[in-house]
């Protein structure tokens, strides 16, 4: 369902911008950046975005909410392709930069940032405390690190059901608790931390987003990329929602300030 060598290739990348939108590869499309960054002035800022994948996010955090200069960063070539060619189209070239990393420390000097943001992409980072350090790092004193992620519900072995879902996503998860996240966060400095569940919003979108794919947008997009990748999509997200009214899948908001210095 990807291109070799990467997880996200073209047609996943597709398939998931005509449920989540141009540039979105995680729910929710601009309403959800505004939710997550609620409470956070980020005129004249600058931002690491760490998984910018497609673009849109670096795009909403510029155009809709006055970010100075968004670098984000991916391992994959293709979402990148994509995220460069969106913002070509919005005319953010100057104000928004993409580049491909590897995995690994981040490749900025100590306090580049304001802010360092994520969306749905941590996930596949399984070792939160070296990222987390590695966020306290880059970010100046008094800024926040802002991100939202797939949590898992629980430090124990994902039910049956959970791990069926995780399997047919295919997407190496390395799923962690809220817990964890927070006691990653402030083992590495941070203060005010917190974590704020999205799991009753995202039950309800993703129960909807599964219909759609079962009526005519996935009758649309099986005659573009073929009935069985869109079969499939249907099964992960028929194996998604069952997990999260579980409450077991919780996707949830990520805040954290590193102190300033006394």
């Amino acid at each position: 369902m990807h291109d070799e060598g990467e997880l996200y290739g073209d047609k996943l990348i597709r398939i998931l911008q005509a449920v989540w939108g141009e540039g979105f590869l995680s729910p929710g499309g601009e309403a959800e950046v505004a939710r997550l960054v609620a409470g956070h002035d980020l005129t004249g800022k600058t931002i690491l975005d760490i998984g910018c994948g497609a673009g849109g996010i670096d795009v909403a955090l510029v155009a809709n909410h006055g970010a100075a200069y968004v670098t984000g960063i991916d391992v994959e070539d293709g979402v990148l392709s994509h995220a460069r060619a969106l913002v070509k189209r919005r005319g953010l070239s100057d104000r928004i930069g993409v580049a491909k990393v590897a995995p690994g420390p981040f490749p900025f000097p100590a306090e580049s940032f304001d802010i360092v943001f994520s969306k749905d992409s941590i996930v596949h980072i399984p070792d939160k405390r070296a990222l987390m350090a590695e966020v306290y790092r880059v970010l100046r004193p008094g800024g926040w690190f802002i991100a939202s992620d797939w949590l898992i519900g629980h430090d124990g072995t994902p039910s049956p059901e959970m791990a069926a879902y995780i399997a047919a996503e295919g997407l190496d998860f390395g799923m962690a608790s809220p817990s964890r996240y927070a006691s990653a966060l402030r083992e590495a400095g941070f203060d005010q931390v917190s974590t704020t569940s999205r799991n009753a919003w995202y039950a309800e979108v993703a129960q909807a987003e599964l219909q759609r794919l079962q009526g005519p947008l996935g009758d649309q997009m099986a005659d573009e990329l073929g009935r069985d990748f869109v079969d499939h999509n249907i099964e992960i997200w028929g194996r998604m929602v069952p997990v999260l009214r579980s409450g077991e899948h919780c996707p949830t908001h990520l805040h954290g300030r590193k102190p300033v210095a006394n």
